[in-house]
């Protein structure tokens, strides 16, 4: 079901229609968009767009998906953030609403963590590296990818698939070695 993840009501109505097939076991929140934008020139309409459905559209699902998943025994989250949201990597010029909703997105996974762990609720986030993604090419038409999609869609379902009540709150940077 096409979804504004930025929009409380759509997210609301995506879990109504959803919850038709039980509760979710699982959510894997991976909206993203970039705007390559030097910070002195971003728009504040700009701006709240990158952070409404790179950062909100995170906590709106995330929020939706807790309560079920609190509900029902337990759960798992991952998140998909950015070594673009990382501290101490290396930054690239016209990313800053990026960066900010990336790095946002690392906070927000810690505190559901943190808030899950007694109903059985474990959350991660999984920060790539540079992904073979039209997004990437936006961001930095120079930079050479590392990763492409199906390596970080194997990386999810490995953590969907693993125990994790230990590493709940982790961040987890995902880059290739080649």
């Amino acid at each position: 079901m096409p979804t504004d993840v930025g929009n409380a009501a759509d997210v609301e109505q995506l879990f109504r229609i959803a919850s038709g097939i039980g509760p979710p076991a699982a959510l894997v929140c991976a909206a993203a968009t970039l705007e390559r934008e030097q910070f002195a020139e971003i728009s504040l309409e700009s701006w709240e767009r990158t952070i409404s459905v790179n950062l909100t559209g995170v906590f709106n699902c995330c929020r939706a998906a807790f309560t079920i998943m609190r509900n029902a025994g337990g759960g798992r989250i991952v998140n998909i953030a950015s070594l673009s949201g990382v501290y101490a990597t290396e930054k690239f010029p016209g990313l800053a609403a990026y960066n900010a909703s990336k790095s946002g997105v690392i906070g927000l996974t810690e505190g559901i963590a943190v808030e899950g762990k007694p109903f059985g609720i474990t959350a991660i986030s999984l920060s790539p590296g540079a992904v073979d993604t039209d997004m990437l090419r936006r961001a930095n038409p120079s930079l050479r990818p590392g990763l492409v999609p199906e390596q970080v869609a194997a990386m999810i379902v490995a953590l969907l698939d693993t125990p994790l009540s230990v590493a709940s709150g982790a961040n987890v940077p995902f880059f290739s070695n080649a």
